[in-house]
This record gives structure tokens, C-alpha cells and sequence, in this order.
């Protein structure tokens, strides 16, 4: 049974969105309003993703544009459709009086309605627009999101695997054992495929432990409570975050939680604990602007335009130091190592270009990255350097990205089954009660 070709019409937020998309529609045929290229316009001049994004999908379009683009169209390849840039058209009354403000959401509106008309096949409004979906469906034009590199299974950000039933006599040689332990002595089967972070429990559950397991060695360590400069782990998953964290083998990580859960000063406490290992600790966050609003209506110079931005990977330095108060050495040593330039924070649109090598990069907030932002992060690694990936799926502040299209979820899912790649996912606020119930039942 063959599938019947469609006509796509995409918006402005899905070619900055992914420069590649024109290559992942198959044998159906694109169309990109003329609107959409005078949008693109506004988003070449830049350093920050969304302007490499801009002048990538320039450059792509004019390999295709030939004078037939505005006509019968061009061939996008072999097994591929074909690519029109459609021309503007007047709003009909209809979209007149239901959308009479003159917009570029509007214009794009009236030549989606003029394609639905003049074409004999399916035609299908895509955007990352919410509320654009909404117009084009309230006008007769079906509308879907680019769903592209969307992750379908949002298991991957579940609990540990819990193994029961386990003998009580293991459990006990484990939680006593500082060594490995070999698939050959693990009395239960059915390992994990990857590596993994594993609750063994006996069949009453009043014994348990807490192990690492090495798919490349195929073998389980116990893992201890430890203190790692000046914090202790309050709960089981703060425990296997430090173990990834401090795990030389693993040298990217990603840590989900709500609120509260510790992503990031586990993150930071782990790469004070091992900053002997590596030439710079760097932490980063992307720039979401507030209320829709550039960064130029900040007063001050750039460095005091993005302070704010700033603050909360600051606070975490200070949540170390007053842990490490009783020590005045290590708290001194923070300092210390922040005006050396050990310790740099900077904004995410300040790496793009760099070669990070020897470096403990960690990337907060990384839910509100698209997943050709965290490509380009991943890309920037030397020898020796670990990338650490924070951040809370359910709390994304720009708006053309959701829990399953964000570039945190996307890397989770397409690196589970990596050896040098580990997920945490953080269930518990330790923050404070306070906070706890604000995050659960607010």
C-alpha cells in the first residue's frame, strides 16, 4: 500500500529550529512562503545558535533555488520532493475577518490557505507555534508540530531499576565490598544492556544496595555514601548522580529533576572534588530573555547585562562555601580558584568555536536548548573533558520547544545506549520542605 504525498508548508520556527529539516520529509513535496524568507532575514546577524541556524538554512535554500522554485518546483534528490517558495497572496475575506491584523503570522496564514486551495494533494501546516497551529486549524488547514527529533518514550526519565528478590547473603558481600563484582559471581540475570544504576532488594526488602553496573566490564560496584567537598548525598539518586559524576569513565552526563532535586550543586560539588583533574571547571547556562525583551534593555556593559542570569550558579558556589565554612581552606580554595579563572561562568553563546579541552563544562538549564545547541556543546570537547548536562524538562522557557523536543531530552534518549553517556534522574527536593510542597502541589 503506497502512502499518498503530502504538500508540507513550514513555518519560520522550524527552519531555525533545525537547519536540516528541508531533508526529512521524504518524497513529499515543501513549501516556504516568501514571508518566512524575509523572517530568516532578521536572524543572520548573531552568535547565537538561531543565527547559525539562519544563515545554514540561507545557505541551503540557495543550493536549491532555481528559477522553477516559484513554479513547478525543485528536486530536493533522489527519493525526495520537490521544494517551492511560494509568493505572496492576498488574505482572503475569510482570513481577513478572522485575522484582519497585518502580520507576518498572518501573511503566512493567507498563502498556507491559497496552497490548500490550488493543490490536489494533502496539504499540512507545520510549526512550532502553538497558537499559529491553532489559526491555521480555525481556517480550515491542518497543522502539526515538527516532530522530527521529538523523543516518543518518555520512560527514559524514570527511577533506577529495582532488582528484588535478591539473596540477602549477596546484598550483605556487596554492601561490604569496595571491589567489583563480575557477572560470573551475580547470582540474578537479565543485566541491564547499558550501563545502568541498580536497587538490589531481598524478598522481604528489608535488605538493599546500591550498585553501579559497568556494561563494557560487565561487572556491578556497590556504591557508597561518601562526601564530596563539604556534600553529602540526602537520598539514593543523589548517590548516583555523585557516581556518574565522579566516574572518569563517563564522560557525559545528563541529571533531570524538578526543582530543588540538587542537579546542579551535585554538579559543581563533584567538580570542586576532582579540580586537580582538569585545567578549568566552566559552567554555563543559555540566556532566555525576560518577557520577550533583548538583552540591550539591561543597563550596564556585558558582563552586568548578564549577571542575573548568572546569580543561581553563583548562589550554588555559596551553598559550597558555607558547607565548607568549618574548613576554611577549602572554602578559600573556591575563591582562589575563581580568581585564577579556574572556575569561569559564562553564557553558552560565548563557547560556540571553542576547543574545551581538560575542562569540567557544566550546562545548566539545559532543557531550554534545542538539540542542535547541545550537538554543537558536545562537539566543543577536547581530550580529557567532561560535559555535565542540568535541567528540569517540565520547566522549558522558550517557546518553541516542550518536554519531548527540548535538546536535554533529545540527548537523553539518543545517548542511553552509549558507554560514555549516563542519565540521572533526580525524583526528591531536598531544598526544603517549603519548596517541596510548592514543587508537588503548586
Amino acid at each position: 500500500m503506497t502512502t499518498k504525498k503530502k504538500v508540507f508548508i513550514l513555518d519560520t520556527n522550524v527552519l531555525l529550529h533545525d537547519y536540516k529539516c528541508l531533508h526529512n520529509f521524504q518524497d513529499n513535496d515543501i513549501v516556504i512562503p516568501i514571508t518566512v524568507l524575509e523572517e530568516l532575514d532578521k536572524f543572520k546577524k548573531g552568535f547565537d545558535q538561531i543565527n547559525f541556524n539562519a544563515r545554514q538554512i540561507a545557505r541551503d535554500l540557495d543550493l536549491h533555488c532555481e528559477g522553477e522554485v516559484f513554479t513547478k518546483g525543485v528536486s530536493m534528490g533522489k527519493g525526495m520532493g520537490n521544494l517551492f517558495i511560494e509568493t505572496s497572496h492576498k488574505s482572503s475575506e475569510f482570513v481577513k475577518a478572522n485575522f484582519p491584523e497585518n502580520t507576518p503570522d498572518h501573511r503566512i496564514l493567507a498563502i498556507a490557505e491559497h496552497v490548500s486551495k490550488t493543490r490536489k494533494e494533502p496539504v499540512i501546516f507545520v510549526s512550532k507555534d502553538i497558537n499559529l497551529r491553532i489559526k491555521a486549524k480555525a481556517i480550515g488547514i491542518p497543522s502539526e508540530d515538527y516532530e522530527t527529533d521529538k523523543v516518543e518514550d518518555m520512560n527514559i526519565f524514570s527511577g533506577p531499576q529495582v532488582i528484588k528478590n535478591v539473596d540477602p547473603n549477596f546484598i550483605v558481600s556487596v554492601n561490604n565490598s569496595t571491589e567489583p563484582i563480575f557477572k560470573a559471581d551475580i547470582p540474578f540475570k537479565n543485566l541491564p544492556t547499558r550501563n545502568a544504576h541498580l536497587v538490589l532488594k531481598s524478598k522481604e526488602g528489608e535488605l538493599s544496595a546500591l550498585v553501579y553496573f559497568d556494561v563494557e566490564l560487565q561487572q556491578i560496584t556497590a556504591i557508597h555514601h561518601r562526601n564530596v567537598y563539604g556534600i553529602k548525598p540526602r537520598n539514593e539518586e543523589q548517590r548516583f548522580a555523585f557516581q556518574a559524576l565522579l566516574n572518569p569513565k563517563i564522560p557525559l552526563v545528563s541529571i533531570t529533576g524538578k526543582a530543588g532535586t540538587g542537579k546542579t550543586l551535585l554538579a559543581l560539588a563533584a567538580a570542586l572534588e576532582q579540580v586537580d583533574d582538569f585545567e578549568q571547571i566552566l559552567l554555563a547556562r543559555p540566556i532566555v530573555q525576560l518577557s520577550n525583551r533583548d538583552l540591550g534593555f539591561l543597563p550596564g556593559d556585558a558582563n552586568e547585562k548578564i549577571g542575573p542570569y548568572m546569580l543561581p550558579l553563583y548562589d550554588n558556589l555559596d551553598v559550597i562555601k558555607s558547607y565548607n565554612k568549618k574548613h576554611g581552606r577549602q572554602a578559600e580554595k573556591i575563591d582562589q580558584l575563581q580568581k585564577d579563572k579556574i572556575i569561569n561562568i559564562t553564557p553558552l553563546a560565548y563557547i560556540r568555536g571553542r576547543s574545551l579541552n581538560k575542562t569540567y563544562f557544566i550546562v545548566d538549564e539545559a532543557q531550554n536548548l534545542t538539540p542542535h545547541e547541545v550537538k554543537t556543546i558536545i562537539t566543543r570537547a577536547g581530550e580529557g573533558t567532561k560535559i555535565i548536562f542540568t535541567g528540569d524538562v517540565q520547566q522549558i522557557d522558550t517557546p518553541y520547544l516542550d518536554e519531548r523536543s527540548n535538546g536535554l531530552s533529545y540527548l537523553t534518549d539518543r545517548l542511553k545506549n552509549e558507554k560514555l553517556f549516563m542519565h540521572i534522574h533526580l525524583q526528591t527536593g531536598e531544598r526544603s520542605a517549603l519548596a517541596e510542597m510548592a514543587s508537588n502541589l503548586l
